[in-house]
């Protein structure tokens, strides 16, 4: 399944996420499609001094995203994971009549 993955943390943290991030890289189940660090702030309310991420997962399973999820956060990171559903590009309206029965 898809989800769209946001990630908060202390600049301070840069150095010891991006590392761990690279442990992480090998996950199984974890297939990471696109990752970007914004460089500015995301949302409002966001303290001055946070970095923020935006990537797009897909998982296997629970257990997957647990494992590539848990260790971000024991090293300081705030993580939200967003299921998505993934439409064509001008097939929404096929794939909204599906979901909608």
């Amino acid at each position: 399944m898809k989800f769209l993955m946001f990630s908060w943390f202390d600049i301070a943290k840069a150095a010891e996420l991006a590392q761990l991030g690279d442990k992480l890289a090998e996950t199984p189940g974890r297939k990471v499609l696109a990752s970007y660090i914004c460089l500015g702030q995301t949302l409002p309310g966001v303290p001055p001094n946070t970095m923020s991420g935006v990537s797009i997962a897909d998982f296997e399973s629970n257990e997957a995203m647990a494992a590539a999820v848990y260790p971000m956060a024991l090293a300081g990171a705030n993580v939200w994971a967003v299921p998505v559903l993934e439409m064509k590009v001008g097939g929404a309206a096929t794939t909204e009549k599906k979901y909608r029965k």
